[in-house]
């Protein structure tokens, strides 16, 4: 690091000081650009992502994709596939207010700054410095000599500047580390984004599935209000049973616990939502509807060779595997010499009248560290580099596994759920009917409140499972739309270019760096959604 002294007293023109900075900023900025051209060693290994054999088509079929694998992508915007307008302005305020999301900007933005402090350790490190003292010392200090002024003054200006010029490229692959993760974040911000998205989606038709739940066991409920009416009637006339009434109570009495059950369920749910929109949820309410309706909707089939593009997951930690090659170059360099040059000067005096020939100071000199004997040390450096790299693509493998699995599960899913949703219908149906006709007997004296009763639990449960298979299938094709990425594509991710928040000269606009990879911050005003009672939807 550069660091630099200066005197007091010393009187230096403005038109002087203009000229030097001119000259200093223009000499620095020559200076910068010699040194990043500097002929050096790379001894990092060469890179190459792993190269995979994947099947040319999924084992799994799904109503929700093309009959035919399309390398068409996904709309970025996928949840309007849906055709739901609430939807889509949760999903929007989510995006725009959720402070776990802009958490994660914030740490891409932290990476990139990373990034720019390990590349300043290839730059020289320049400082200056100014001192000035005023000593005295007593007449009877022990062993003053007798010649000794009482009284000492001394002012200083000064500079150092130092310079590692990285033969052996371990500053160059440690900036390259630190560019690799900075991409690394970006793709954890597109996961994030996308798992806020899935998320958003999947509790919002887990609310609707509560809805329909809700509205079935209220229609259950008034239908078994009317036929306790009926039976108690019936037992008045001496026609039912107390055996008849208490089945129809406990029908009804049950069917009311498992409908105030749901609906604490269905709070909960919403308040999840809320947090998600950035709302506090007791200020946060959507309005219920009646039914659960299952979206039409195509989603383009990703081909397996495209699938590793599309997932922001995958690429982090390609990302990951990139940075481990970098640090083998990093601990290799180590077996080699390294080289600092550092120049140090100034002006030194008694009094004020720093700026003479005679005054002057300086030293210059070169740092050559050769490394001998560490007793293992560095070779056990490069051995767990080596070991990490290894890992690292041990885990992209398992993650490429992992998003072919998610791939064929949901697949799977929600080509069986659709299957069963027709099925379920028919099955409602069936039950339906079967009720309609005991309930005709049972008025004519020819079925039991038992048959009656049997038939109206079978109605309940069969509505009931209904629409739960439907909300099933709602979130599996969420959860098959962000397997396939959710219209996420590698090249969203910002280039080396763009990871450096700002230039080497630069000293204004320094809040905030330029958006990277389409991720930006709320730099001039972060406190924008401190409100939380501002409800996101009419």
């Amino acid at each position: 690091m550069m660091s630099a002294r200066v005197r007091a007293g010393s009187y230096v023109p403005g038109v002087l000081l203009a000229g030097v900075r001119s000259t200093g900023i223009a000499l620095l900025a020559l200076t910068v650009s010699a040194c990043s051209d500097l002929p050096h060693v790379d001894l990092a290994p060469p890179y190459q992502p792993a190269q995979f054999v994947v099947p040319a088509s999924w084992h799994g079929a799904s109503p929700f994709v093309e009959a035919n694998p399309s390398d068409d992508e996904l709309r970025p915007d996928w949840w309007t596939l849906y055709d739901d307008s609430l939807l889509n302005r949760l999903e929007e305020q989510a995006m725009a207010a959720n402070p776990d999301l802009q958490a994660t900007a914030e740490r891409f933005i932290q990476a990139r700054d990373e990034m720019m402090k390990v590349r300043s350790r290839r730059m020289p490190q320049i400082g200056l410095g100014f001192g000035a003292s005023n000593n005295r010392q007593s007449e009877n200090t022990l062993f003053r000599a007798p010649d000794s002024p009482l009284q000492d003054t001394s002012v200083n200006l000064g500079g150092l500047a130092s310079w590692e010029p990285d033969f052996w490229a371990a500053i160059r692959n440690a900036t390259r580390v630190e560019t690799y993760r900075a991409e690394e974040r970006a793709a954890d911000y597109g996961l994030a984004r996308l798992s806020l998205q899935a998320e958003i989606a999947a509790n919002y038709f887990t609310l609707r599935g509560y809805d329909a739940e809700v509205a079935t066991y209220t229609q259950s409920i008034d239908l078994y209000k009317r036929s306790l009416a009926i039976v108690k009637t019936q037992f008045a006339g001496a026609i039912a049973s107390a055996l008849d009434v208490a089945r129809v109570e406990s029908l009804l009495y049950s069917t009311e616990t498992k409908l105030a059950q749901v609906q604490g369920q269905r709070q909960v749910t919403e308040q999840s939502i809320a947090i998600l929109v950035n709302m506090a949820p007791a200020g946060f309410t959507i309005k219920p509807v009646d039914q659960l309706r299952v979206a039409n909707i195509t989603i383009p089939q990703t081909i397996p060779s495209t699938l590793l593009e599309r997932r922001p997951d995958v690429a982090g930690m390609e990302r990951r595997m990139a940075q481990a090659n970098r640090v083998i170059g990093i601990a290799r360099s180590a077996f080699y010499p390294n080289v600092t040059f550092r120049l140090g000067g100034g002006f030194e005096d008694a009094g004020f009248n720093l700026v003479q020939l005679a005054n002057s100071l300086w030293s210059y000199g070169a740092t050559v560290s050769v490394p001998m004997f560490q007793g293992g040390y560095r070779r056990a450096q490069l051995q767990q580099a080596w070991s990490a790299y290894r890992e690292t693509e041990d885990r992209y493998r398992s993650i490429v596994l992992n998003a072919f699995r998610e791939i064929e599960n949901n697949l799977s899913l929600t080509n069986q759920l659709s299957i069963a949703v027709n099925r379920q219908e028919a099955a409602v149906g069936a039950t339906m009917k079967a009720q309609n006709l005991t309930t005709e007997l049972y008025q004519g004296g020819l079925a039991s409140s038992l048959e009656l009763i049997y038939a109206q639990v079978a109605t309940l449960t069969a509505r009931i499972e209904s629409v739960q298979i439907k909300a099933d299938l709602l979130r599996a094709s969420v959860a098959l739309i962000r397997a396939l990425g959710g219209g996420w594509n590698r090249n969203q991710l910002p280039t080396d270019e763009q990871i450096q928040p700002f230039d080497t000269l630069q000293y204004t606009n320094l809040d905030k760096p330029p958006p990277a990879g389409g991720i930006d911050v709320n730099a001039g005003n972060n406190r924008l959604h401190n409100d939380l009672t501002r409800h996101p939807v009419p």
